[in-house]
């Protein structure tokens, strides 16, 4: 059988050099070096500005009412490089005049818009570093917790939110004596604030060239904020060096950015570094078009996601694995879906979490069927801390767990911990530290200067060390049972999901110092399907019922058949009716799940499931 056809797209990065350290320890890295780079990001700007002033820069669709009256989203408002530059820099003569600066920075509350991204370049101008800051703090939480500690951590000078209506509580929450507080829309009753049009129309003087003149690799763009895990989250330094190398370094391993004009359409946050680093860099880079995705992977959202890519066609596609599901499962039957998507992508790229082979497989179909050829999922591994990209596949033949090669100018050290393997990051890309955090970002580098980051890897193929690594969980989810074995989260974990889709979201496993593993099961809203109950059953309702229990017995069933030992069988699993939470850490604005978190905040119903005292125990049944 020959092998699959890939719509052709090429890989900057096949070779690698290794060697060897002090015991249980190697070096990796490509065989090529990292080329020249800007020394900030602002210059890509400027030169877009000049040479393809009338290029959209970014659109996003504008606010109207439908026919019954409701809220809705109408036509594209488009923003070119000339206009985008020119507004820069009227916010930058804005913030100068604030006499804002790092110590006083602009923190933004509110979700992707283009007065968010406008304000994000006027403070690059000015070389005033941003904040963006979840929304989720200021929307969803209810203690405001984290907003307040966001703010603690960065004194910014300036607040900035999309409208009053829905922001005004976090904002009354956070706002201290001399914050001057900026909205798109609205006004807060009893307290003062700026209309962001106003901020945008300030008259620039020469001080503008001044100020961008002074800022260079080593000026600090913006915090970009952990996700937190039991503490409270950190506050990543982002220099112009790191961000621009990022490129440079994202261009060398996938020169597909590069081969046609880029077209992004895009929901990822810019409050984490996926949305708004490595995807909102690469188009001001490239002088590329983004178009602001106001869907979401989730069912109230992800028809707005499949109506801007049934008529906005991308040159490549971002998402994470629930979004691409979501998109493999329409693809089926919207023939307009598939039309358009699949008409000039050159990659897909997926990064997050685990990618179900089901999934996979889904998407491959339709694109075999829409094109005759598939489209490469790209993935690899990053974090915050490394601008993020790091590692990237070499391939087109990607696997589940594949990571690749390290991007050129990054060295990785790969350091033997208790039978795994960490990966840890040297290079231009990389974050100096923790804002005003001296103790932990000591912590976080190791003696020769290499970021410890926490994630675990294993060689693809130990004997051809060309096809890099794959990922092998973090270090410090994995745990010991009381026989001393250890037990790997991250595979296990994925290999669950897998067993279990489309109806696991994601799994918690359980253990530390018992006999066995468990497993602890939130599951997607698609379950509703499988209980065949009135659409307003509680969720408690719908696990309990017996189809679903049927479909989660066959899953244990099926995952002991092949299980090898203690370590990788789940003994025991329950299934959680009630949602992860953004207030108790469990789980990022992004989807991502907390392992930690969620064992340290539900450690009752951990023993309960132990001890067998829950309600419905699934335990692997044998004929």
């Amino acid at each position: 059988m020959s092998p699959p056809t890939f719509r052709p797209m090429p890989f900057g990065v096949t070779r690698a050099v290794l060697r060897d350290g002090p015991t249980g320890t190697h070096y990796l890295r490509a065989d090529q070096e990292l080329l020249p780079y800007p020394e900030r990001l602002t210059d890509r700007l400027r030169h877009w500005a000049e040479t393809a002033p009338d290029r959209t820069w970014m659109a996003r669709r504008q606010p109207t009412v439908d026919a019954d009256g409701k809220p809705a989203l109408g036509e594209w408002r488009h923003i070119s490089y000339a206009e985008a530059w020119a507004t820069a820099r009227r916010i930058a003569q804005g913030l100068i005049n604030r006499g804002l600066d790092t110590e006083r920075p602009v923190a933004i509350l509110s979700e992707n818009s283009l007065e968010h991204a406008l304000l994000a370049l006027g403070c690059m101008v000015a070389g005033v570093p941003y904040v963006p800051i979840s929304p989720a703090y200021s929307l969803i939480s209810t203690d405001y917790d984290k907003l307040k500690h966001a703010v603690r951590i960065t004194t910014p000078g300036m607040l900035f939110a999309s409208d009053a209506a829905r922001y005004g509580k976090a904002l009354r929450a956070v706002a201290g004596e001399g914050v001057e507080i900026v909205l798109a829309d609205g006004k807060l009753d009893g307290l003062d604030s700026t209309r962001f049009a106003d901020l945008a129309a300030t008259p620039e003087t020469p001080a503008v060239d001044a100020a961008m003149a002074a800022t260079g690799p080593d000026t600090i763009v913006k915090f970009l904020f952990t996700s937190g895990s039991t503490k409270l989250p950190k506050a990543v330094i982002n220099t112009q060096r790191m961000w621009c190398a990022n490129q440079q370094q994202m261009v060398q391993s996938m020169p597909v950015l590069a081969e046609q004009p880029l077209v992004l359409v895009d929901w990822l946050p810019w409050n984490h570094t996926f949305g708004g680093n490595h995807n909102f860099g690469m188009v001001i880079f490239h002088g590329g078009t983004l178009y602001i995705d106001d869907g979401k992977p989730t069912p109230a959202l992800i028809h707005e996601t499949l109506r801007n890519l049934r008529e906005i066609a991308p040159t490549v596609y971002f998402n994470v694995p629930t979004g691409f599901e979501a998109i493999a499962n329409a693809m089926k039957t919207d023939d307009l879906l598939r039309k358009t998507l699949l008409s000039r992508v050159k990659m897909f790229f997926y990064a997050g979490a685990a990618l179900a082979q089901p999934v996979w497989d889904s998407l491959y179909e339709s694109e075999e069927r829409e094109i005759g050829q598939r489209i490469v999922m790209g993935t690899g591994l990053g974090m915050t801390e490394s601008g993020p990209f790091a590692i990237f596949v070499t391939n087109p033949y990607v696997k589940a767990g594949d990571l690749g090669l390290p991007t050129p100018g990054l060295e990785l050290k790969l350091v033997d911990i208790d039978g795994k393997t960490e990966v840890r990051y040297k290079g231009p890309n990389i974050t100096p530290g923790y804002w005003r955090m001296p103790q932990e970002t000591a912590e976080a580098f190791d003696e020769e200067g290499f970021f410890k980051t926490g994630d675990a890897v294993k060689w693809i193929d130990e004997t051809d060390i060309h096809l890099g690594l794959k990922f092998d969980g973090r270090i410090a989810e994995d745990f010991k049972l009381a026989t001393g074995t250890f037990v790997s989260v991250g595979p296990l974990r994925a290999k669950i999901i897998a067993a279990g889709a489309p109806y696991i979201q994601d799994v918690v496993l359980t253990g530390l110092n018992q006999k066995e593993v468990g497993a602890m099961v939130f599951p997607t809203p698609k379950v509703r399907e499988l209980a065949n109950l009135p659409a307003d059953a509680s969720m408690h309702e719908v696990l309990e019922s017996a189809p679903v229990l049927a479909y989660f017995q066959n899953v244990v069933n099926e995952l002991a058949k092949t299980a090898t030992g203690s370590a990788n069988r789940i003994a025991r699993l329950c299934l959680l009716a009630d949602p992860p939470t953004i207030d108790r850490g469990e789980v990022t604005d992004k989807g991502s799940i907390n392992q930690r978190a969620v064992l340290t905040h539900r450690a009752d119903t951990v023993t309960a499931l132990h001890e067998d005292r829950l309600h419905h125990i699934l335990k692997p049944q044998t004929h």
